[in-house]
């Protein structure tokens, strides 16, 4: 199978993805995979931002997406997405629309296949301290780090029933969504990183609230528990843009298990290439857009 290309943490920065369109043209990957936090953060409803004037996921983002489809033709890449935290379930809707008409695949809670390669997705993150919830849940339990917003407080832009958000967890969500699979050749698009890595650093130490320390890792402990007991092939993260920059790392293995974080806490596009054959011999390209 040929080279993949992942992205993640795009914020809705157009000359981005103009950039990673340009680069899939030339290069001509067999996927491309998205890990969330696509849109700009301000945006809601599919409404304009400030780099585009027009309907940013259906006009620009799709369009761009059915243009690249047209012109390879055959050749094309499928398109795997999932949502990010700052991706307002509210603007779901246009998403679906956009699968529709062939511009993407969307992946949460969802399994496809490429090749003989099993795909899942999942885009919650553990309880943050931004008011959007959309896309947080408990993580193991009900406990929520110093510093973080329970996601029965906070605000939605999609109502969701209470008892749901009291009771969901991304563990159970991810029993659910990857039951008794063999997961071996399987490989996981996510959003939040595994937890105490060296893909999930937010530079918080010293930091306290009310005297409590804050823990510097925010990822999630129920992902990380996934792959330790399952051992998946290859795992996509992104939510914490500048770990890499605090600890060096973009990717790290945790037993047979090759994890790689595309979140990029710069102004290029971060584009990694993956020979999902040896997915840790990846290698990762800052482009300036």
């Amino acid at each position: 199978m040929s080279t993949v290309f992942f992205a993640s943490d795009l914020q809705g920065v157009a000359a981005r993805y103009r950039t990673l369109w340009d680069r899939a043209l030339a290069e001509r990957p067999s996927a491309i995979f998205l890990g969330g936090d696509l849109l700009p953060v301000d945006l809601l409803h599919g409404t304009h931002n400030g780099d585009y004037e027009g309907d940013f996921i259906e006009d620009f983002l799709a369009g761009g997406f059915l243009t690249l489809h047209k012109a390879m033709g055959d050749q094309a890449p499928r398109v795997f997405l999932v949502p990010g935290n700052d991706d307002a379930a509210a603007t779901m809707p246009a998403f679906e629309r956009a699968a529709s008409k062939g511009a993407w695949e969307p992946l949460h809670l969802l399994k496809a296949q490429l090749g003989q390669r099993p795909i899942y997705g999942y885009g919650c993150v553990p309880p943050s301290a931004l008011a959007l919830k959309d896309w947080e849940r408990y993580d193991v339990s009900r406990y929520v780090d110093p510093g973080a917003i329970s996601p029965e407080d906070g605000w939605r832009s999609v109502p969701m029933e209470r008892h749901l958000v009291r009771y969901y967890t991304i563990h159970r969500d991810l029993d659910h969504l990857t039951g008794v699979d063999d997961l071996s050749d399987a490989i996981l698009l996510f959003h939040t990183p595994p937890h105490d890595t060296l893909l999930d650093h937010a530079g918080l130490e010293g930091q306290q609230v009310d005297h409590v320390p804050m823990d510097t890792h925010v990822g999630s402990i129920a992902v990380r528990r996934l792959i330790e007991r399952r051992q998946p092939w290859l795992t996509l993260h992104g939510h914490v843009q500048g770990s890499w920059r605090r600890t060096g790392s973009w990717k790290q293995k945790l037993g047979r298990t090759t994890m790689i974080n595309a979140a990029h806490d710069g102004p290029q596009l971060a584009l990694v290439r993956i020979d999902l054959d040896r997915p840790f011999d990846a290698e990762r390209e800052l482009i300036g857009v």
